[in-house]
């Protein structure tokens, strides 16, 4: 029963920039992190790539953007894990030393060549439009291109994949709750928090705007492909009703010659592991992912639905 994998932080477009060798010594920083903070960090990267192509902005700075948001979070190596790692809500003692993963990986960066280029990254992918961020409380056209791209793309991965510290993203209360009950988080619920954000000042609106037609490309992907999976479940399903419908004709009949028939019908259409004893469980196996399936995409296209009346 193979499905397709939807990836929604497919590499396929950075690998798209042919990076160099040069390059590759700034991605291999990530392998140092612990394996939450650089999984992290490969998405924000690959969403930061996403935003900038929707974004037309050139192939040299989209790159640029792109390794940025690779190397943000480099200053958490120097966090203790019992902080980095801590479930649940940080202290404000805890949040004042997580906040220097800012300062740290900038340091990082410029004593490095090759990092040099992408410290702002590491620096400013926490301040707000508005000056409430940090570590400088820089406003609007003082914080870097890099820096507010990579705000949105590192706040909208924070919420959907409910990393811990979240509670300090400023999000809604009712997010709040539904993250403290480990609840799948939405992605429509992400992009009204971020919208919630723009409208304070913290986010900048163009960049969200962006990363929504980004996701709602990734979703209706997503809708194509468990939709193309569905046509493939309701074929098997429709084999293995025929089978069933041989086999209880096979069980009814005492004619030997008809038994044989039908058996020789049955044996034709079970595929690989597929057994007399064992097609029925099968069948309903198919008939269950069949309706979870649908239901699926029921909600994949209300969260389209949902995405498309955000005003950001």
């Amino acid at each position: 029963m193979k499905e397709e994998k939807i990836d929604f932080y497919s590499k396929t477009s950075l690998k798209s920039y042919n990076l160099n060798e040069s390059m590759r010594y700034q991605l291999s920083m990530l392998d140092s992190l612990d394996v939450f903070t650089r999984e992290h960090s490969e998405n924000v990267a690959n969403i930061t790539c996403r935003i900038c192509e929707y974004l037309k902005l050139d192939k040299d700075l989209t790159v640029y953007c792109t390794l940025c948001a690779y190397l943000h979070d480099i200053g958490k190596l120097f966090i203790p894990s019992s902080i980095l790692q801590k479930p649940g809500g940080l202290t404000d003692e805890e949040y004042e030393i997580m906040k220097t993963h800012t300062t740290l990986g900038y340091n990082m960066c410029m004593d490095d060549p090759k990092l040099r280029p992408y410290a702002n990254g590491a620096k400013y992918h926490h301040e707000s439009l508005n000056g409430t961020g940090y570590p400088e409380g820089l406003t609007r056209k003082q914080i870097p291109v890099e820096g507010q791209i990579i705000r949105v793309a590192d706040e909208f991965d924070a919420i959907v994949s409910k990393r811990q510290y979240k509670s300090h993203i400023g999000i809604t209360d009712t997010l709040k709750i539904l993250i403290e009950e480990s609840q799948p988080i939405p992605k429509s619920v992400a992009l009204k928090a971020m919208e919630e954000n723009t409208r304070l000042g913290k986010l900048n609106g163009r960049y969200v705007h962006a990363l929504c037609k980004v996701v709602i490309d990734d979703t209706e992907y997503e809708i194509s492909c468990i939709l193309n999976y569905i046509k493939f479940i309701k074929s098997q399903i429709q084999r293995l009703e025929k089978v069933n419908e041989y086999y209880i004709k096979m069980e009814n009949t005492k004619n030997t010659r008809k038994k044989d028939y039908y058996k020789e019908g049955i044996e034709q259409l079970l595929e690989g592991g597929e057994t007399i004893g064992n097609f029925r469980y099968i069948l309903e196996e198919y008939r269950t992912v069949y309706l979870k399936k649908k239901e699926m995409v029921d909600s994949l296209f209300k969260e389209v639905k949902a995405i498309k009346k955000l005003r950001v």
